[in-house]
C-alpha cells in the first residue's frame, strides 16, 4: 500500500489532467514537438492560453521545451504520459459504448 503522501502527489498529477485545454494540447502533441503558434491555430485558442497551460504542463514536467532558433516547440516529455492519456481515452470509450 501506498503512503498517503505518496497518493497525495498523484492525485496533485492527475489534476494536471483536469483541464480541458491542457488535454486538447497534449493530445496535439501526441503526433510530434509543435510552437506555441502551431498549438493555437490548431485549437483555435489564443497564444496566451496556451503558453498559460504550457507553463502549468511544464511545471508538472508533462510537455518539454526545445528552442529551435527564435521559435520555442514543445513535446510530451516521455512515453508515460501517452501511456496515460491512451488509456484514459480507451476506458472513456469503453464506458461510452456500454452505455449505448
Amino acid at each position: 500500500m501506498y503512503s498517503k503522501e505518496f497518493l497525495g502527489g498523484l492525485a496533485e498529477f492527475f489534476k494536471i489532467f483536469g483541464d480541458e485545454t491542457r488535454l486538447r494540447i497534449l493530445d496535439l502533441l501526441v503526433s510530434g514537438e509543435k510552437s506555441v503558434n502551431e498549438i493555437a491555430k490548431k485549437l483555435d485558442v489564443s497564444q496566451s492560453a496556451v503558453s498559460h497551460q504550457l507553463k502549468t504542463l511544464r511545471g508538472s514536467n508533462l510537455v518539454k521545451a526545445n528552442k529551435v532558433g527564435q521559435t520555442v516547440n514543445y513535446s510530451i516529455t516521455d512515453e508515460h504520459i501517452e501511456i496515460i492519456l491512451k488509456y484514459g481515452i480507451e476506458h472513456l470509450k469503453e464506458k461510452m459504448a456500454d452505455e449505448n
